[in-house]
């Protein structure tokens, strides 16, 4: 599939897949979802030696700062549900991703575009960085995950406040509140991403995906994620990269893992 709206670099196993709508903020449009869908359904996990995603947004002023809400104005009950639905399955496909995704918040994150970094695995934002639920100056709510999985990151209280009265809060507050995971000045945060990225390629594959899914499952209703743990314990002591890496770690060694 020819992208129009993601630009992707590789540099030594990183994918650095860029939104690539600056003039409209990167704002998310019917044809970026369905880019991204495919970027992640078909193509990444297709690319072998992938170490992880680096995801940011095309110039200096935005992440992304919404949805187009020019493709809402269309919408009815059933369509405006069918959206949601899809923008949500797009964004299950990278929470689920079973290498790290990391999110560079380099501007606004607003609306589908703070939903789109809470999606992600780890955010690192810039200084001038912004997030927020908005949906409510609008007349409408989040629909691509916002009101669910922003109470994990902040708990109840703070983000009831920040959906209900569609506030922003500054980088520095989304660090205190456990939103982010660094705050750094824009030229830092690229390698601050990539290294994070090559720390965690350097562990066992099999491990990190298996992990993904064990946290995952802490917040989906439908699973038992205790159960989801044992049963990913079992897999994982059943690889070649656990009897390598246990071997590795009695003779005192870096373990060299295939991900089988």
């Amino acid at each position: 599939m020819p992208y129009t709206n993601l630009l992707i670099d590789e540099q030594d196993g990183i994918l650095i897949l860029t939104l690539n709508r600056p003039k409209a903020m990167n704002a998310l449009n019917t044809k970026t979802m369905l880019e991204l869908q495919h970027f992640f359904a078909e193509d990444a996990p297709a690319r072998e030696g992938l170490k992880g995603i680096i995801l940011t947004g095309a110039g200096e002023k935005a992440f992304v700062a919404g949805a187009d809400i020019k493709e809402f104005l269309a919408l009815d009950t059933q369509k405006g549900q069918d959206m949601a639905q899809r923008g949500q399955d797009v964004f299950f496909l990278i929470e689920r991703f079973h290498k790290p995704v990391i999110a560079l918040v380099n501007g606004f994150a607003l609306g589908g575009g703070c939903e789109l970094s809470m999606a992600c695995h780890l955010r690192i934002a810039t200084e001038n960085a912004r997030f927020g639920q908005p949906e409510v100056n609008l007349g409408i709510i989040p629909g691509y995950g916002g009101t669910q999985r922003l109470i994990q990151y902040l708990g109840k209280t703070k983000a009831t406040e920040l959906l209900l009265t569609g506030d922003m809060i500054t980088a520095d507050q989304a660090l205190a509140w456990g939103l982010v995971n660094y705050v750094l000045p824009a030229g830092e945060a690229m390698d601050k991403a990539k290294a994070i990225i090559g720390k965690i390629a350097k562990k066992g594959p099999v491990a990190i995906a298996k992990t993904i899914e064990a946290i995952n499952a802490y917040f989906q209703h439908d699973e038992d994620g205790f159960d989801r743990e044992v049963k990913a314990f079992g897999q994982t002591t059943g690889t070649e990269d656990f009897k390598e890496g246990a071997a590795a770690f009695i003779e005192k060694r870096s373990a060299n893992f295939t991900g089988r």
